[in-house]
C-alpha cells in the first residue's frame, strides 16, 4: 500500500471559501495521485456523510471524511487555509482541513486514520508544527510520523496516522507531568496514564526507582470511558485530553475508548482498583454495571475535550467526600452528558425515538409478512387455523397462513418492545425487565400502542427513581438483577393494572373509533397533518412520531388505521422522488453531486426511504423542506379523500396489490411530487447568485456550490 500521505496531497495554500470547495479542491488531488477514481461520486459520499452529523471539531479543525467505492486506498489530503472554512465546529471556522478517504469496505483502515489523527489533534505541539510548516514534504512527514513535530533536539516523531485505533501514542520525548506538578516532582515519580491495553500514553516511565517507592503513596487511580454517536472523532480526542490531564494532574488514567471499531474492555482488576469513574459519553455506556459503587462523574464526550481537569478534580472530589454512584445506576446517556440547554423535551423526544427505532425492525419483518400473506392467500387468511394443527404442505393457502401467523407473532411484540426500550433508553438495562412487562399488561388490557408508550415511560421513571436510593454496600451485588427488576416489575405492574390501565385503554378505543368513523374533512386534515410530519425531517424523529403513530394502528387494524397507514408512506415517498423529477427536468440548478443522488432518489422514493432527500435538504434546506412538505401535504390529503388503505407497514410501490384504490393511491404520489417538484425549481430558480458574480452557465464541471438558474 502507497504512504498515507504525500507532498501531493498537501496545500499549505487552500484558497477555498466553502467546505464543499475545499472537499473538492482536495479531493482533486486525490484524483491526481490515482487514488479516486471518480471525483463526483467521492464528493457525493462525502456530502451525504457531512449530512448526517458537521465534522468540524474545536481548535480551527475540520475532518470531512467518508468510505467510498471510488476511492483505491485509505488516503488522507490535508489543506491550510489562511482565512478559515466553516465545518460547523462551536468555535468557528477551521484552518486546518484533513479529507481522509477509505475503500467502501476498508472500514478499519478508514477508523484507524480517523482514531489516531484525532488523539494526534489534541497536541497543540502538533498542530502548531503543522500551522508554522512551510514546506508541504515536510507537512506529509509530520502527518505520517516521519519527521518530529517539535524542533528541539532529540524530539522523537509522532506515531503513524495508521496505527490501530485503540493505540496511544508513543512516549514524547519531552516529560509531560513534570512541567505541571509541584517542583519537588521528579520525572521517576510522575505517574502514568494508560489506554485499555495497559500501555503507557504519557512520557512519564512506569517504574520509579527503588529507593523512592516507599516514600511514594500510591496515585490516584481514574477509569474512564469515552464514546460519541459516530464513535470516531471526538470518542479518541477525549480519551486524549483525559490522559493528558491525568499526567498534569499526578493521577493515574485508564481509558476505555468505545468506538466504530467497536471497543477493548478495561483488564477488570484495573476497574475494581479505581478510585473514580469519568464518562465522557453521547451514546450508551456499553457494560456500565462494571463501574457500579465507585465514584463517578458523567458528563457528554465534548466535556471530556473541553475541561478534562474539571471533571479530574471533580471525581476526586467526590472519592474525598464518599460519594458513590448507585448500583448499576444507568441514567440515560441522552441524559447524562447532554448540553445545558437540553431540557426535558429533547430528552423525552430521545427516549420516545429509542423506543422507536428497536420496534421499527419487528415493523418490518412482521408488517411485510402479514402482508405477503394477504397478498397469497386473500384477506380472509386471518381466519385460517393454526398451521401447528393444520398444516398442507401443496396448498398455498397454507403457506400464506404460515406467514400470517409468524408475522403475527412478531407484530405481538412491538408494544411491548416499544415498551422495554423507551425504558432502557431513560434508565439503561434496568429498565427492560418492567418496560417490557409494562408493555405485555398493556396489550393484556387493550390499551395498545399508547399504553405501551406510557408504560415505558413509567418503567423508565420508577427504575430511574429505585436508583436514586442509597443502598448498602453489602446489598449492591444483588440490585441489578434481583431488586430492581422485582421492585420495579410489581410497581409498573400494579399502575398499569389496577391505576392507569383502563383510562388509557379507554383512550386507545376512543382513538381507534375515531380513527375508524373517520370521514370527509376531519380525515383530510389528519391526512394534511401526517403528510406535514413525514416531510419535515425526512426520517427524523418527527417522520417516526408519524409512522410509529400509523404502524400502531395496524396492531388492530380498521378502516381508519389503514387509511392513516396509507397516507402515512404516500407522503413519506414524496420528497426523494420530486428531488429525483426536479433533477431530470431541470438539472441545471443542481450540482453534478446532486444529480448523481437524484438517480438514486428515484429508487429511494419508490420504495419508502424518505431520507433520500437528505443530500438535497442539507445542502439548501430553506428551499427543498418547505417544498417536500407541501407535496407530503398534498399527497397525505388526496390519499385519505380517496379512502385508500394500507395493510403493509413498509415496501413503497412494491406492495401497491395490498392497497386499497391502488389507482387513485399512486395518483395522490404523483400529485403530490409534481407539487413538491414545481415548488423546489420555482424556489431555486429565484434565488440570485452572489453580489459582482454573473450566474455561471451549467457545465460538467460545476463546483459544489448550487448554480443560479
Amino acid at each position: 500500500m502507497s504512504e498515507l500521505i504525500t507532498a501531493e496531497l498537501v496545500d499549505l495554500d487552500l484558497s477555498a471559501e466553502t467546505k464543499d470547495a475545499a472537499a473538492r479542491s482536495l479531493a482533486e488531488r486525490m484524483v491526481t495521485s490515482g487514488r479516486v477514481t471518480d471525483l463526483e461520486g467521492f464528493l457525493a459520499d462525502i456530502a451525504a456523510r457531512e449530512a448526517q452529523m458537521p465534522t468540524g471539531l474545536d481548535g480551527g479543525i475540520g475532518i470531512p471524511h467518508c468510505r467510498s467505492e471510488h476511492v483505491t486506498e485509505p488516503t488522507l489530503a490535508f489543506g491550510r487555509s489562511a482565512s478559515g472554512i466553516d465545518f460547523g465546529a462551536p468555535d468557528g471556522p477551521a484552518d486546518l482541513i484533513f479529507l481522509i478517504a477509505a475503500p467502501a469496505g476498508g472500514d478499519a483502515d478508514h477508523l484507524s486514520i480517523l482514531s489516531t489523527l484525532a488523539r494526534h489533534l489534541m497536541d497543540e505541539t502538533f498542530t502548531g508544527a503543522l500551522r508554522s510548516a512551510t514546506e508541504p514534504e515536510r507537512t506529509a512527514a509530520l502527518i505520517r510520523g516521519d519527521a518530529p513535530a517539535a524542533s528541539e533536539p532529540g524530539a522523537v516523531p509522532e506515531p503513524s496516522a495508521a496505527s490501530e485505533p485503540d493505540a496511544a501514542p508513543e512516549p514524547s520525548a519531552e516529560p509531560g507531568p513534570e512541567r505541571d506538578a509541584e517542583p519537588q516532582a521528579t520525572a521517576d515519580a510522575a505517574p502514568t496514564t494508560a489506554t485499555a491495553d495497559g500501555r503507557p500514553a504519557g512520557g512519564a516511565p512506569t517504574e520509579a526507582p527503588a529507593e523512592a517507592a516507599p516514600a511514594q503513596a500510591a496515585p490516584f487511580r481514574i477509569v474512564a470511558i469515552t464514546s460519541c454517536p459516530t464513535g470516531i472523532a471526538h470518542t479518541y480526542m477525549a480519551a486524549e485530553a483525559l490522559e493528558k490531564a491525568g499526567q498534569a494532574a499526578g493521577v493515574e488514567v485508564f481509558v476505555e475508548t468505545q468506538g466504530s471499531a467497536g471497543f477493548k474492555r478495561l483488564d477488570p482488576q484495573l476497574v475494581a482498583d479505581a478510585d473514580g469513574v469519568i464518562f465522557a459519553h453521547d451514546v450508551e455506556v456499553r457494560e456500565k454495571e462494571r463501574f457500579a459503587g465507585k465514584p463517578t462523574v458523567d458528563v457528554g464526550v465534548k466535556a471530556g475535550i473541553n475541561r478534562p481537569a474539571e471533571l479530574i478534580a471533580e471525581v476526586r472530589q467526590k472519592a474525598a467526600h464518599g460519594e458513590v454512584s448507585a448500583p448499576a445506576r444507568a441514567a440515560a446517556p441522552m441524559d447524562k452528558g447532554a448540553d445545558a440547554g437540553d431540557g426535558f423535551a429533547t430528552r423525552l423526544r430521545k427516549w420516545l425515538m429509542t423506543g422507536v427505532s428497536y420496534m421499527v425492525p419487528f415493523v418490518a419483518a412482521g408488517g411485510l409478512l402479514i402482508a405477503l400473506a394477504f397478498a397469497i392467500g386473500g384477506y380472509t387468511i386471518n381466519k385460517a387455523p393454526s398451521v401447528a394443527e393444520h398444516f398442507i404442505w401443496t396448498e398455498s393457502t397454507s403457506w400464506a397462513a404460515l406467514l400470517f401467523q409468524i408475522g403475527g407473532v412478531a407484530f405481538g411484540f412491538l408494544v411491548p418492545v416499544l415498551a422495554g426500550f423507551i425504558a432502557y433508553g431513560m434508565a439503561d438495562r434496568p429498565g427492560l425487565v418492567p418496560g417490557f412487562v409494562g408493555g405485555a399488561i398493556a396489550l393484556t388490557i387493550n390499551a395498545g400502542f399508547l399504553g405501551g408508550l406510557i408504560a415505558g415511560l413509567i418503567a423508565g421513571a420508577v427504575v430511574m427513581a429505585i436508583q436514586r436510593v442509597r443502598i448498602p454496600p453489602v446489598l449492591r451485588g444483588i440490585m441489578p438483577v434481583v431488586v430492581i427488576p422485582l421492585i420495579s416489575s410489581a410497581i409498573v405492574g400494579f399502575l398499569m393494572f389496577l391505576v392507569i390501565g383502563k383510562p388509557i385503554a379507554a383512550l386507545q378505543k376512543g382513538l381507534t373509533d375515531w380513527l375508524s368513523g373517520l370521514t370527509g374533512a376531519n380525515a383530510i386534515i389528519l391526512g394534511v397533518i401526517l403528510g406535514l410530519m413525514m416531510c419535515f425531517d425526512l426520517g427524523g424523529p418527527l417522520n417516526k412520531v408519524a409512522y410509529a403513530f400509523a404502524v400502531g394502528g395496524l396492531a388492530n387494524p380498521n378502516e381508519g388505521s389503514l387509511k392513516v397507514m396509507a397516507a402515512v408512506m404516500a407522503a413519506g415517498m414524496v420528497p426523494p422522488l420530486a428531488m429525483a423529477l426536479a433533477t431530470t427536468v431541470r438539472g441545471r440548478l443542481f450540482t453534478k453531486a446532486e444529480r448523481e443522488n437524484g438517480k438514486a432518489a428515484w429508487v429511494l422514493g419508490a420504495s419508502f426511504i424518505t431520507e433520500g432527500a437528505i443530500p438535497f435538504a442539507a445542502a439548501d434546506p430553506l428551499r427543498v423542506i418547505p417544498s417536500a412538505m407541501a407535496g407530503g401535504a398534498v399527497t397525505g390529503a388526496l390519499s385519505m379523500a380517496f379512502g385508500c388503505t394500507l395493510r403493509a407497514p413498509h415496501g413503497g410501490i412494491f406492495v401497491v396489490p395490498l392497497i386499497g384504490q391502488p389507482l387513485l393511491y399512486l395518483l395522490a404520489i404523483a400529485a403530490g411530487t409534481a407539487v413538491s417538484t414545481a415548488l423546489v425549481i420555482l424556489l431555486k430558480g429565484l434565488r440570485k447568485p452572489p453580489s459582482g458574480h454573473p450566474a455561471p452557465a451549467p457545465s460538467d464541471d460545476e463546483s459544489g456550490v448550487p448554480i443560479a438558474a
